[in-house]
């Protein structure tokens, strides 16, 4: 199926042409100014305590962005509005859990496990596997959406949250019907980091979201080790009264910092998947545009490609180029391709589990199989794609990642 018979009217078509009615009002109701979301947030949360100010540098930067580069429509500026007070809210409930709660700034993380590389290339699928171990502690969508208050045991799998969270998936579904098909969403399943990262302002969540360069720029220029600073707090927060034997967490967004992320755990293990980047960047292309479409009318498809192209290139020039230096000590690192994962994907995880010196239980075998009879490929239909319907040659892609695909002997088709 190609990408414009994932992209029909859908719920933000109708929603949007209401906001081209009201024209030009929209942008002077719906505000984007970090002092008024800041006033707004301890009006209504009673808080002052922000946590740490290297914040707002990245939510000026962003917030400025979007206002001079997405385009935004009217659900793109509902959304940024929403998104920035949620977040600030967020960040003054933590603080004042962690106030009232010193049990939770002393709380340690021990060798976490961090699944990563290029999007697309098993991921998400194979965090959704290592999810299925109990033994396994990873955030869920609900719970990194409102960390606070820290979530309890007893209420877990009932918690008042959980609706919440269900009602802003399905409100995206509706406005992005085509979506799950790319990226499978839900209220209680395994999220990656970025939504945690979002907390600071200084996360490529945003940038998938929206299209604003400016902002991208400004953070590939950053020292990201605030950012994973406030990551470490919330893994605090949530496994205080939740705790596992070992968190495991996913986002390809790492390899763009590594040196921050090992610093800030330095017990970590680390899973890097493998794909061709032919299957990858035009597959990642159609997630940014199918994406972006919520948020602006002006996306185009033939411009996101080179875009996403030269970033993610770039992400994994630094990520190599890191564990190069040594920023992970070799024997903490297992390399993984996908096409491995998707012929034997629990021969993988009990290989991933070797490496790491876990045990692989014949509880956790039977959740696992159970999970890919539940979520077979393709439950939510097919997501067919090319280089060329994003403006992507092929000899110039295959040329601009050779030398990755010849390091980990990745074929190009």
């Amino acid at each position: 199926m190609a990408l414009t018979d994932l992209t029909g009217p859908g719920l933000a078509t109708l929603f949007n042409l209401g906001g081209r009615v009201v024209g030009p009002a929209v942008n002077r109701f719906i505000t984007l100014n970090p002092e008024e979301l800041e006033s707004a947030a301890r009006r209504r949360t009673g808080l002052d305590d922000f946590g740490d100010a290297d914040f707002r540098p990245a939510l000026r930067e962003l917030l400025g962005s979007c206002e001079r580069e997405a385009d935004l429509n009217l659900v793109g500026r509902l959304a940024a509005r929403s998104d920035a007070a949620r977040i600030l809210r967020n960040r003054l409930r933590l603080q004042e859990d962690r106030r009232r709660n010193p049990e939770i700034p002393a709380q340690v993380i021990r060798r976490p496990l961090f699944v990563v590389g290029l999007p697309r290339s098993g991921t998400t699928l194979l965090h959704r596997l290592l999810s299925q171990d109990p033994a396994n502690r990873v955030p869920l969508t609900w719970e990194s959406m409102l960390p606070s208050p820290p979530p309890e045991r007893a209420t877990y799998l009932t918690d008042r949250r959980i609706e919440f969270a269900e009602r802003q998936v399905g409100w995206f579904l509706r406005m992005a019907p085509g979506f799950q098909r790319i990226h499978p969403v839900g209220a209680r399943l395994a999220e990656e980091c970025v939504m945690l990262m979002s907390h600071s302002f200084a996360s490529y969540q945003f940038d998938t979201m929206y299209r604003i360069p400016a902002y991208q720029a400004w953070l590939d220029r950053q020292d990201l080790s605030g950012p994973y600073r406030i990551h470490h707090q919330l893994l605090q927060q949530l496994q205080w009264k939740c705790p596992g034997e070992r968190w495991v967490l996913k986002s390809p967004n790492h390899i763009f910092s590594l040196p921050a992320l090992a610093a800030t755990y330095p017990e970590l293990g680390l899973i890097w998947t493998h794909r061709s980047p032919a299957d990858v960047i035009p597959s990642l292309s159609s997630l940014y545009t199918e994406l972006r479409r919520v948020f602006s009318d002006s996306v185009e498809a033939l411009r996101t490609g080179p875009e996403v192209t030269r970033v993610w290139a770039d992400g994994l020039a630094r990520g190599l180029a890191a564990l190069d230096r040594g920023v992970v000590p070799p024997g903490r690192v297992l390399h993984l391709h996908y096409k491995d994962l998707a012929a034997d994907a629990v021969g993988t995880v009990r290989r991933l589990y070797a490496h790491f010196d876990l045990p692989f239980t014949p509880a956790f075998e039977q959740r696992l199989r159970a999970f890919l009879l539940e979520f077979p490929r393709g439950k939510y239909g097919r997501h067919d794609y090319s280089l060329a319907e994003f403006g992507l040659e092929e000899e110039e892609e295959r040329e601009r990642y050779r030398g990755y695909c010849e390091r980990f002997g990745i074929g190009w088709r």
